[in-house]
């Protein structure tokens, strides 16, 4: 076939993309269009998302595409993080800018939902993993400070929804982000919009469930205009940047069978999971803390959140603002060269979801937990990075304890496979080889669904063999093991 183009706008906590899939029948080849920077902004001591500085990047890296390609573009996708949301009112109008999850409004919201819904019933309805910026938390905070934004919704809309809703005009929901809301229930597939009156919610805020490989439709002839792009059509890849991403992951799963492999989406956050046809609510899940949110071709993702990258990212970003100028990769070195093990912290600790200085509080929790403090940068890198393959190896005794199998391989996906000393430390802790790659997973897996929809590819397992002829991957053999197992045991009783 004639080489086709599908467009992935990518948008991550940091940063945010529109990349070209060129794919002609067998191999798949990407290419950037426009890059552009994200994050939060902080305005009235709110953190909020600059949605329409997001929107206008995106229409400026289609108008670029168009440029480039041309009739060669077939459709576009949209994916970002999950849980964050939009509120539109009367005539569809914009509620003000939405809520960052690293926002403080949510905080101890927990106890508040507690006291109106047992834990136990919200997982049972939910089988969500309980955090303080899911969906369902940020609405009732929203609800309990007598937001004028929630009293006026008409329309609920997490961010990849939103951005679909500015390119077509179509109000909907898609599967595998509405999933890390805490309003859907993987049992019924459906919302759960019982638990939502139970809170004084209303669920008539709610949209139409879409499934990833669903068309939504042509581009609303304003973006078409704006853009240049004709006959070109909106689809819906798995617009939670994780759903895409293990749409990526270079590996089979037997039909029916328990899988043999986990991976790890490796970025600000690592997301360590495993795929199954269907959700896992039990005791022990919600014990566990473990998460059910959607997949493509209707598999549910069994998941864990685990701090991830952030931990360096907020690292270096001190130690620059003192006026230093590291880059990841000159952290990484001098990280390598650092004695292991010494000192080790629980990445998941609260102390790290959002302090002022993050080597500060690293060195405060060495300090506090009694062991030696990290003091230089390799130090402190190397404390965090090892912590994080520790965590995995927790994590990863989990999953064959909720799975009931033996998981042999673990795949790391992400802009994380470019740290190979922390792919190498995940095989070491685990005792198990690793698979990184590809680097590019959420893209890769945005444009590859957008062809399984139009027909170029015939089905998920076949795009996947299409991305392991397409990508590089590189695999790491566990070795050293001895002196992990000992670290984990340390690991293991930190506060």
């Amino acid at each position: 076939m004639s080489e086709k183009v599908f467009l992935a706008v990518d948008l991550g906590a940091s940063s945010g993309r529109v990349v070209a899939g060129l794919f002609d029948g067998q191999n798949l080849r990407l290419e950037d269009v426009h890059r552009f920077a994200n994050g939060g902004v902080i305005a009235n001591d709110r953190m909020h998302w600059d949605v329409l500085a997001l929107w206008s990047n995106i229409v400026e890296g289609l108008r670029k595409a168009n440029g480039m390609f041309g009739d060669k573009i077939v459709s576009v996708g949209v994916d970002t993080w999950g849980v964050d949301f939009a509120l539109l009112g009367r005539d569809d109008q914009l509620l003000g800018n939405p809520f960052h999850y690293r926002d403080s409004h949510t905080q101890g919201i927990l106890d508040k939902a507690f006291s109106i819904v047992g834990r136990e019933d919200i997982f049972a309805d939910t089988g969500s993993q309980f955090m303080e910026f899911n969906s369902l938390f940020q609405l009732l905070a929203m609800k309990q400070d007598n937001s004028p934004i929630l009293e006026n919704a008409e329309s609920f809309l997490m961010i990849p929804d939103l951005f679909n809703w500015l390119l077509t005009g179509v109000k909907a929901n898609e599967f595998t982000n509405a999933s890390t809301s805490q309003l859907y229930d993987p049992q019924k597939k459906t919302w759960a919009t019982s638990l939502m009156e139970k809170f004084g919610l209303s669920p008539s805020i709610l949209n139409e469930l879409r499934q990833p490989g669903d068309c939504l439709g042509s581009l609303r002839a304003s973006v078409a205009e704006a853009t240049g792009l004709t006959n070109v059509q909106v689809v819906l890849p798995g617009t939670h940047d994780t759903a895409s991403a293990v749409m990526a992951v270079p590996a089979a799963s037997k039909p029916g069978a328990a899988p043999d492999w986990c991976y790890i989406s490796s970025g600000t956050w690592s997301l360590m999971s495993i795929e199954t046809p269907s959700p896992i609510i039990s005791e022990k899940c919600a014990e566990l803390n473990f998460t059910n949110e959607g997949g493509v071709g209707d598999t549910v993702r069994v998941l864990k959140n685990i701090a991830g990258l952030w931990l360096v990212q907020e690292c270096r970003r001190i130690w620059n603002q003192e006026g230093n100028d590291f880059d990841f990769g000159e952290l990484v070195t001098q990280a390598e060269a650092a004695t292991p093990l010494t000192s080790l912290i629980n990445p998941d600790a609260g102390s790290f979801v959002a302090p002022s200085n993050m080597p500060k509080a690293i060195q405060d929790y060495c300090q506090s937990s009694g062991q030696p403090v990290p003091e230089s940068p390799g130090q402190v890198i190397r404390c965090a990075l090892e912590s994080l393959a520790l965590r995995y190896r927790s994590v990863h005794n989990w999953l064959e304890e909720l799975s009931g199998a033996e998981i042999g391989t673990i795949h790391i996906v992400g802009g994380g496979t470019q740290n190979k000393l922390l792919c190498q430390m995940a095989a070491d802790a685990c005792n198990r080889v690793v698979v990184a790659g590809p680097v590019e997973a959420t893209a890769v897996g945005n444009v590859m669904m957008q062809a399984v929809a139009a027909g170029d590819v015939d089905s998920i397992a076949s795009a996947r063999e299409v991305i392991k002829s397409s990508f590089d991957v590189e695999r790491y053999e566990p070795h050293e093991t001895a002196q992990w197992d000992e670290a984990f045991s340390r690991f293991q009783k930190l506060p």
